[in-house]
């Protein structure tokens, strides 16, 4: 594995025999942790938002049930 760091980026060099799977799970934990670094959010502002987007969705796929 090599590691260079240019002005505009991070370039990672890996062997081709890691697991793609494990290598798919790294890479959106790093997508994540990206896009995230600037967020003032705190973890209970998004516990709220979760249980809004589950009330939400709840509502929505109750009447698709109750049909």
């Amino acid at each position: 594995m090599t590691i260079e760091r240019t002005a505009n980026e991070v370039i990672v060099r890996l062997s081709p025999l890691l697991d793609v799977e494990e290598l798919q799970r790294l890479l959106n934990y790093l997508a994540y942790k990206e896009s995230t670094i600037e967020s003032s959010a705190t973890q209970e502002d998004v516990d709220k938002l979760v249980a809004e987007v589950k009330k939400e969705r709840w509502a929505h796929s109750q009447t698709r049930f109750n049909k």
